[in-house]
Parts: C-alpha cells; sequence; structure tokens
C-alpha cells in the first residue's frame, strides 16, 4: 500500500483538504488506483496556526513499480501547486514504508504541539518522501501524521471510498452500503454487527440507514466500518453515527 497524507492546503473562503483528497483520487484514477481516503483530527489548540478544525487527510493507493512511486509523487505536487491558494501552507507525504515511529508522530499530533523540524527530521531518517509546497510549509507536520494514523488504521473519518462518488446521502439500504465499500455496520451501542433490524424484523438487504448529508463512516482496524444506533421512530430505523 502507498500511503499520503496531505494537509494545510486551504484557506477559510477556499475548498478544504477533503475536498483535495477527492479532487486527487478522480485525477489520478486512470493510472493510480485510490482505495480510501481519511480524515485524520490533529490537536485543536489555539497555539497551532489551522484554517478551521485543525485536521489532515490521507490516501491510500494499491502499491506500484519503485520507479511508479516517484511518478505518484510528483503529479500529486503538480495538482496540489495547481490546487495552492494564496495564504495556506501545504505539505505532502509520499511512501510505503510507514515505521512505528512515525505512528507515534501522529498520535503525539494528536495530543501535542508538534515542530516542522520534528516532521523533516524523522521523514529524513526514515527515507520519507516528505515535502512543503508553499507558504510557511507547516502541512508537513500534519501530512506526515496523516500518513501514521492511516498506517495505524484505527483513526478518522472516511471521506472517500475507492473511486466512487461521493454522492450518498439520506436514507440508504444497508446492502447498497456494503456494495460501496462499507466493510461493516456495526450498532455504536453493543458493538455488535448489524444484521437485522433493531426488532429483529428486518434483513440487512431491506434495512435502511440515515447516513445524514454525506456518507462518512469511520477507520477502524484497517476497515471502513459504519457505526449507527437504533432510531424506530426516526424515518429508518438506523442512524449512522459520526466521530472525529
Amino acid at each position: 500500500m502507498i500511503y499520503v497524507g496531505i494537509d494545510d492546503t486551504d484557506t477559510k473562503d477556499a475548498p478544504g483538504t477533503n475536498k483535495l483528497a477527492r479532487s486527487l483520487i478522480v485525477n489520478l484514477q486512470a493510472d493510480f488506483q485510490s482505495v480510501v481516503a481519511v480524515r485524520h483530527q490533529l490537536l485543536f489548540d489555539s497555539r497551532i496556526p489551522y484554517t478551521s478544525k485543525n485536521s489532515s487527510a490521507s490516501i491510500q493507493f494499491q502499491s506500484t513499480d519503485a520507479d511508479r512511486l516517484e511518478e505518484l509523487a510528483a503529479r500529486l505536487r503538480r495538482e496540489m501547486l495547481d490546487w495552492f491558494v494564496e495564504g495556506s501552507d501545504p505539505g505532502l507525504c509520499v511512501t510505503e514504508q510507514v515505521p512505528q515511529e512515525v505512528v507515534q508522530f501522529g498520535r503525539r499530533c494528536q495530543q501535542d504541539v508538534v515542530s516542522q523540524q520534528e516532521a523533516r527530521d524523522l521523514a529524513a531518517r526514515h527515507n520519507i518522501h516528505l515535502e512543503g509546497l508553499g507558504g510557511t510549509e507547516d502541512g508537513v507536520i500534519g501530512a506526515l501524521a496523516a500518513v501514521g494514523l492511516a498506517f495505524d488504521g484505527n483513526d478518522g473519518r472516511v471521506v472517500n471510498i475507492g473511486h466512487w462518488p461521493d454522492d450518498l446521502a439520506g436514507p440508504l439500504d444497508a446492502a447498497l452500503l456494503l456494495s460501496r465499500g462499507v466493510d461493516e455496520i456495526r450498532c455504536v451501542d453493543t458493538g455488535q454487527l448489524v444484521t437485522e433490524g433493531p426488532v429483529d424484523e428486518c434483513l440487512i438487504d431491506e434495512c435502511l440507514i440515515d447516513v445524514g448529508k454525506h456518507l462518512r463512516p469511520s477507520y477502524r482496524g484497517g476497515r471502513i466500518v459504519q457505526f449507527v444506533q437504533a432510531t424506530p421512530s426516526a424515518p429508518a430505523p438506523w442512524t449512522a453515527v459520526r466521530f472525529t
């Protein structure tokens, strides 16, 4: 798997990093097969410059030949430079190898203030492609953190699955969610897989789940998991639960 991290690509008046992630997937899909894109929440603290919520994004692509890894990095760089908005401080990370030290770095970025130099030094030690693409280049911090958190596989909210468009909203059949790449549908209260409706009346291929404005499952155990809660009096018997 190739792990890509991007961060600090927007301003208050420009489209956000998650939208850029989806754009990259679309623009590169003829040559590079994406698996999943995930939003990662980093430390929300006044000491850290951020646009709105201080989140970064990861994209996982299917592995490819070593020479094509460099091509992927070059293509991502060009796309991000074309997207560049004055006032943003974007960073890009691309790697197949994610050592445990980078996973720990990602977790620390969710708890502490981390410097740009720490991110650069860590990437250099492990020969990881990490670069800034404008402004202060502070986005390298979140870009490296996103790669670590994605590799760990237990963090974040999924913002894109494969090459499917981000077009699912409202009450939907559970079977449709599974067909579009959701691995599990699990009750948030009991932790059990949802195979029937809350009153044992509804098979999964007939079960409606209200996903809200967008499908935004969680990334847990390296799997795409839609957590739900029972809402028998609502328009659908199950309602999607979102986590950061």
